[in-house]
């Protein structure tokens, strides 16, 4: 074979390689992505987020690795473009206030995307409306 047979080859494999999108996880500072991890909510119990949250994350193409009620917790993972792992805490706050937080990682690398949580936290909006007013 050529040379630029080869080296043409070679760009094509290299080209394949998969690699985790740098607008996914680019920068910002803690707090920031605090801020677009976390929602509060006053309208449902524990329970009932937890479960709008299963929901939420299986519409959206996640399954379901490990869910606890007694934490608050529940991780899932996506494996589409590429692999997403997505751990969702809810803790009751005073009063009848939930809070939500939602952090993703793609390999090792926390995802700082705000489009990536306001998916999330839109789609659960819609879930959490949807179980307070009995909706299916």
């Amino acid at each position: 074979m050529s040379r630029s047979v080869l080296l043409l080859l070679g760009l094509f494999l290299f080209a394949g390689c998969a690699t985790t999108p740098a607008d996914v996880t680019g920068g910002g500072t803690q707090l920031e992505t605090r801020q677009i991890q976390t929602r509060e909510y006053d309208t449902l119990d524990k329970a009932m987020t937890m479960r709008s949250v299963i929901a939420t994350l299986q519409d959206l193409g996640f399954t379901i690795d490990q869910a606890d009620a007694e934490l608050g917790t529940i991780t899932a993972t996506r494996l589409h473009q590429y692999p997403m792992r997505m751990t969702v805490t809810v803790v009751q706050r005073q009063g009848a206030r939930i809070s939500v937080r939602a952090n993703a990682r793609i390999g090792e690398n926390p995802v700082t995307d705000a489009a990536t949580y306001q998916d999330f936290f839109v789609a659960l909006d819609k879930a959490m409306f949807l179980t307070l007013h009995d909706v299916d």
